[in-house]
């Protein structure tokens, strides 16, 4: 039982690190996998990338994601049919796996009870260098939700958010794991990515972190501007949508306003009453968070 609200935080954030166990689980088919496309579409380079990759995985919620890349001329225009291929090589290598699925940009493979244990491939082929604000990083052509491609530079956003985590003395990914935490325990239809975007963006303008005061901001900004797409801070990807379809914006936005409101209220009572700024938090965080 933590005594004070920053004790509640650092005990929760240290409960949300991911377990190695669990990270290892997934990278132990990665050779498999990076067998599979090279066989089957000339994969030169498979690498891992999304939030283990950046260091703010949640523990039994984030993914194990990687880069497949691949020449151009081993996929097809159409992005769609292309992971409908590479889903059908998966399947044919991994045919005791079950439930192999496409989810746009990537190929779902799950290994594992938790998502953590789920691996995702994601198709891709090199652009070249671009220049960006942390500096020239590859881009690449990966998948996109209507059938064509989008670029994407994994080194660009990590370089992003490594960059405003250094300045902020370390605590920015904790701040995004945090985030993090509330989407996967209250089931939100927001991608994970726009989250860690929208979150390093929010702490550009800051100096210092506190965790539940800044977490009541990020969900403020989330619920005034009605989960707008972001334009990449690096001028890669275009504007980054919140969710993939409108059904799921909505049940999104829902959920950000009940967020928003409890985690007010949590910081209302900061100082006046400790005990209800646990209540709150352990609303806003689904019963997760640790008890006073």
């Amino acid at each position: 039982m933590a005594r004070t609200l920053d004790q509640g935080f650092d005990t929760f954030l240290s409960w949300l690190v991911p377990l190695s166990s669990e990270h290892d689980k997934a990278k132990s088919h990665k050779d498999s996998v990076n067998s599979c496309m090279v066989n089957n579409f000339k994969c030169s380079n498979f690498f891992e990338t999304g939030s283990f990759g950046n260091g703010t995985g949640v523990r039994h919620h984030s993914d194990t994601d990687y880069f497949a890349v691949c020449p151009s001329s081993e996929f097809w225009t159409d992005s769609g049919y292309t992971l409908r291929k590479v889903k059908e090589a998966l399947q044919n290598t991994f045919w005791k796996t079950k439930e192999i699925e496409v989810r746009s940009p990537a190929v779902r493979i799950p290994f594992g009870s938790y998502a953590s244990e789920t691996l995702e491939v994601t198709p891709a082929t090199r652009n070249g260098l671009v220049s960006t604000p942390v500096g020239d990083k590859y881009s690449y052509d990966i998948p996109n939700s209507d059938g064509g491609w989008m670029q994407s530079s994994p080194g660009a956003h990590n370089s992003y958010v490594n960059r405003e985590n250094d300045r902020l003395g370390g605590k920015l990914k904790p701040l995004i794991r945090l985030i993090k935490a509330w989407k996967f325990y209250n089931n939100v239809p927001i991608s994970s990515f726009y989250l860690e975007l929208r979150t390093t963006k929010y702490a550009e303008g800051e100096s210092s972190i506190v965790y539940d005061i800044d977490v009541k901001r990020v969900m403020k900004i989330l619920y005034d501007n009605d989960l707008p797409s972001i334009q990449d801070p690096m001028g890669i990807s275009g504007y980054v949508k919140a969710c993939s379809t409108e059904a799921k914006r909505e049940d999104a936005l829902s959920k950000v306003k009940t967020g928003y409101t409890r985690a007010e209220k949590a910081v209302e009572k900061r100082e006046s009453n400790v005990d209800d700024a646990f209540y709150w938090w352990k609303l806003f965080y689904n019963n997760e968070f640790p008890s006073r």
